[in-house]
């Protein structure tokens, strides 16, 4: 015993130091592979447990409302069952086809401005300049402001006689404009106010894509004589591809659900109306109309679910589209 010692071995018939090896058959090795496959779905289970309970249920029983004659307040009432009535009533709803065309024209004044803007002033804050963290903050003040505070500022600015902006108009001798009676002109206030208060959000986002750029493409494109134009539109635009992409479908997403901006630009009579002749009224305030002013929840659900496809569509065309511009550069 004592050489076996001295002589660092082990007797005959010892065990072996250290971890024994797993049987294949073993609940230690069948608890190890569950562990292995079992884990990444528990971690993510969370999330589809509770977008199930607040995202997919509350879409499939607004479904079911749609179904139905559902008055707002009818607490214990039976609801008569219409199947596609709902729907077919809409199809042929002057005014809800106002309210799609509204938000389309608003959409399209604002998103794209909005985004070019962005890229623009990202690229500019992407440089080294002087108080360049001063700038990056400012951007964020429009974001952090509230949207009634935004409605009560530009109703001010654009008011019809005392405004502004008509103010300016008179200064090179352009009448004063009613900018809440005609659509264009309302189209232009509600599209300026969503541009001043989300172009810096979008910018942000593009800073921030700008920055995970490594600097010795820039430097080798410098060397190569390209001026910073044909960087930007040749390099930078490129490689912000995913960026630009994410930006246009949630400025989509957003655009085609507006609804604080022109409700807040709404003074006096009016509501959810958009105005007395419905020159701005979207497609969220025609759904708060029929919900709260009509108490048709039921037709209010049917337009919430049209208004539910008409964003996928066209963020999938917005995105497509994106997509084969940055192909081609």
């Amino acid at each position: 015993m004592t050489l076996h010692a001295e002589a660092g071995t082990r007797p005959r018939g010892t065990p072996a130091a250290g971890p024994q090896p797993v049987r294949p058959g073993s609940i230690r090795n069948r608890l190890s592979r569950l562990d292995i496959k079992g884990s990444p779905y528990l971690y993510v289970a969370p999330f589809f447990i509770l977008f199930a309970v607040f995202g997919v249920y509350p879409m499939l029983y607004t479904l079911w409302i749609s179904l139905h004659n559902w008055p707002l307040l009818s607490a214990g009432q039976s609801h008569a069952f219409l199947g596609l009535g709902n729907f077919r009533e809409l199809y042929h709803d002057s005014q809800f086809w106002n309210s799609v065309e509204n938000t389309f024209g608003i959409f399209v004044l604002s998103t794209l401005p909005q985004l070019l803007m962005a890229l623009f002033l990202a690229n500019l804050l992407n440089k080294r300049i002087r108080s360049r963290t001063f700038f990056r903050m400012g951007v964020i003040v429009p974001i952090i402001t509230s949207t009634a505070v935004v409605g009560i500022v530009f109703n001010e600015l654009y008011s019809r006689d005392f405004g502004l902006f008509n103010w300016l108009l008179h200064g090179i001798g352009i009448g004063p404009i009613d900018w809440k009676a005609d659509r264009w002109s309302s189209w232009s206030a509600i599209a300026t106010m969503v541009n001043w208060r989300w172009t810096g959000y979008n910018a942000l986002i593009y800073l921030a894509a700008m920055q995970s750029i490594p600097r010795d493409v820039y430097e080798s494109a410098s060397l190569d004589g390209a001026s910073a134009s044909k960087q930007f539109w040749r390099i930078t635009v490129p490689m912000l591809r995913p960026t630009i992409i994410f930006t246009v479908i949630i400025s989509t997403i957003g655009g085609l659900q507006l609804f604080g901006e022109p409700v807040t630009f709404t003074t006096g009579s009016g509501g959810y109306r958009g105005g007395a002749t419905r020159p701005y009224q979207t497609m969220t305030m025609y759904l708060f109309e029929q919900m709260f002013e009509r108490g048709r929840l039921g037709y209010a659900a049917t337009v919430a679910w049209v208004l539910v496809m008409i964003i996928l569509i066209t963020s999938i065309l917005n995105f497509l589209i994106v997509r084969r511009i940055n192909s081609d550069r």
